[in-house]
């Protein structure tokens, strides 16, 4: 469990949001967990300028993030879990200001949250994203049994990137701002989580 490497594993998503709210709803387990010496766990739901600045302030910078989101995406079924690498690639300044004006107006999004820290040049070379499918949005507190079932698995999946980072056992999505906001469908293929 020893690492000496600097590692922030943050959640972001709204709060209840049901299946939308799965990092905010882990975060506590998260928290609870013995965790290596630099490895800091904390909530990412406010604000992406804030963040930036708390991030350019800090006296070391971290060394991997491991964000835990919850994103609606096509082709994927309730509880599905795939990972992501932020490869960087800003896209155009128009939609780097809507995601500031976004960012401003008080929207949660791991997307705004990511290109504006790529803009600001926080982001350590590996940020890997957690994301289970919540499914369509509802209200509620609970997670649905599909997503609950999927808890032991999803706090073990945090835990081995936080600690270890991204092995060859992990099927790995490429995530880039410049490709981030296109509309169409992705195909997933078959989760390994």
């Amino acid at each position: 469990m020893e690492s000496s490497e600097r590692v922030l594993v943050g959640t972001v998503g709204y709060h209840i949001l049901r299946n939308h709210s799965v990092g905010p709803v882990l975060l506590p387990k998260l928290k609870q967990q013995d965790w290596p010496a630099g490895v800091s766990v904390e909530e990412l739901n406010w604000g992406p300028i804030a963040i930036v600045q708390q991030m350019q302030a800090l006296p070391e910078p971290y060394e991997r993030v491991v964000l835990l989101v919850a994103i609606e995406r096509a082709g994927r079924a309730i509880g599905n879990i795939d990972l992501f690498r932020w490869e960087g690639h800003l896209p155009d300044e128009t939609q780097i200001q809507a995601c500031v004006g976004d960012a401003a107006t008080g929207v949660i999004s791991v997307d705004n949250l990511l290109v504006i820290g790529e803009y600001f040049k926080i982001w350590p070379r590996e940020v890997l994203l957690v994301d289970v499918e919540p499914g369509p949005e509802t209200a509620g507190e609970n997670l649905t049994p599909e997503v609950e079932a999927k808890v032991p698995v999803i706090l073990q999946l945090v835990r081995r990137l936080a600690i270890e980072g991204a092995g060859e056992q992990d099927a790995i999505h490429p995530l880039r701002g410049d490709t981030l906001f296109e509309t169409g469908t992705y195909n997933y293929g078959e989760s390994r989580h």
